[in-house]
């Protein structure tokens, strides 16, 4: 069975808890945590090893974060240096949500004022900027293949950014709109949204204050299902094999809605809603998958965690994050690259082997004079197995810095090929330098062959007068 970790946030307190999905236990202390953004949305780009201890949950100290109006916002990056803030970033506004693609190599962040900024993490630029929606941003998340951006925000709207649209500046200016689709069928701000498989052919299922969640289609961009519940739902998760979603509700009850089933009503809940799961004594702030589906994870204001068997409807495992409650959940994967049987300590050591360099903080600012206006970033292959990297990019300015080096040094490879070049060189030298011989030798034979010619000729005519 694959190893899948629960992570879990609480807006009061700085740090995160980390438990063993499927044997409860918490991770160690030394667990590798890369570039980890968090606010009101907690996004991890990368995964943490098996579980070592039967202890405790372990909690990484994250520092104060303020999310708000005039609020100040940090962003943090941790490494397995132990639980201390490594950079912190101070955008030019608050950030509600953040949400990195799958590699971690870039950060999408929505401001209050319902700008959506786009960073880099290997150098922290600020690659683009663009105003969303009228009001402050409240959701965002990637399609399958991360080619759409998909936004939810306190206007009521979801709309959907194509990044090549983004990052062409040449179709922009013929573009009357950035969006390749707004829906406005909200009535209330929009609380949660998540994206099924497919690219661009993919569902999206959305979630407002006004009690409603909203199934649209990508390739039709319409709405195709519009689902009233007895409560607000504030998070919702889609079923891997997309057969029905989770709405968490502020009731504390998690709703089971269809998405390809009939049209059937049920007496308790209403319309397309086929069942529900009542534990919390709260509301259901977050909720998250496993991997196959058979496992739902669940976080409350009660500060609960509860994982579901979504087969049988019962709850197997129960986690406590903080006194507090609990408004972030994710169920991350272990990487491949990383064996079940290194220990933690090699883990922690390793950084410190290998000479980590750390990204720099977000920028504030887009088109700094130092922007390299041509390429951004090189995304490199796949990680080997075992094999434990710092980071899988390799940003410009480092490419540009070992370029200059190595004209500077030089290297052995660059001087066996400048040999080989200027053996290349010496043989056709001497080929010409041959060629010309032979040219001249005809040349000579041929002028002392007309000369004598000539003499022979001229002694002729002298004997014959």
């Amino acid at each position: 069975m694959e190893t899948e970790v629960v992570v879990a946030s609480s807006p009061t307190d700085a740090g995160i808890s980390c438990w063993d999905l499927h044997t409860g236990p918490s991770t160690s202390a030394t667990s590798r945590v890369p570039p980890l953004p968090t606010a009101l949305s907690l996004s991890l780009a990368a995964f943490l090893p098996p579980p070592k201890s039967e202890s405790p949950s372990h909690r990484l100290r994250l520092g104060p974060s303020s999310i708000g109006p005039g609020a100040r916002f940090d962003a943090f990056v941790f490494i397995v240096l132990g639980p201390q803030v490594e950079v912190r970033s101070f955008p030019a506004e608050p950030i509600k949500p953040l949400v990195s693609n799958s590699r971690g190599t870039y950060i999408a962040g929505g401001g209050v004022s319902g700008d959506i900024y786009f960073w880099e993490v290997a150098t922290g630029k600020l690659l683009k900027k663009w105003h969303a929606h009228y009001r402050a941003v409240s959701c965002l998340v990637f399609n399958d293949d991360e080619s759409l951006l998909i936004s939810g925000a306190e206007d009521g709207s979801v709309r959907v950014w194509s990044l090549f649209l983004i990052f062409d500046d040449a179709r922009r200016e013929e573009m009357k709109h950035l969006f390749e689709y707004s829906f406005h069928e909200h009535s209330l701000r929009v609380t949660d949204v998540k994206t099924g498989y497919g690219g661009s052919n993919a569902i999206i299922v959305s979630a407002s204050e006004d009690r409603t969640c909203k199934v649209w289609s990508l390739s039709k961009g319409k709405i195709l299902r519009n689902v009233v519940f007895p409560s607000i739902i504030d998070a919702i998760s889609l079923d891997p094999g997309e057969h029905v979603f989770y709405a968490g509700g502020r009731d504390g009850k998690i709703y089971i809605a269809g998405l390809n089933s009939p049209v059937t009503s049920n007496n308790n809940y209403g319309l397309h809603i086929v069942g529900a799961l009542s534990e919390h004594s709260k509301g259901v702030t977050c909720l998250a998958s496993s991997a196959d589906g058979f496992l739902l994870v669940s976080g409350s204001e009660d500060g609960m965690i509860r994982v579901w068997d979504t087969r049988t409807r019962n709850i197997i495992r129960v986690f406590r994050h903080t006194k507090g409650p609990v408004n972030n959940v994710l169920v991350i994967r272990q990487p491949k690259y990383i064996n079940p049987r290194t220990s933690a300590t090699s883990l922690s050591s390793a950084p410190r082997r290998q000479g980590l360099t750390l990204p720099p903080p977000l920028e504030k600012f887009a088109n700094s004079p130092d922007e390299n206006p041509y390429v951004k970033v090189l995304i490199g292959p796949e990680t080997l197995p075992n094999q434990l990297l710092d980071s899988p990019y390799i940003s410009v300015q480092t490419m540009e810095a070992q370029i200059k080096e190595l004209q500077q040094q030089g290297s052995s490879a660059a001087a066996d090929v400048d040999v080989e070049r200027l053996k290349s060189e010496q043989l056709r030298s001497v080929q010409m330098i041959q060629q010309w011989k032979k040219m001249y030798e005809n040349l000579h034979q041929f002028c002392v062959s007309e000369l004598l010619e000539g003499s022979q000729t001229e002694s002729a005519n002298g004997q014959n007068l």
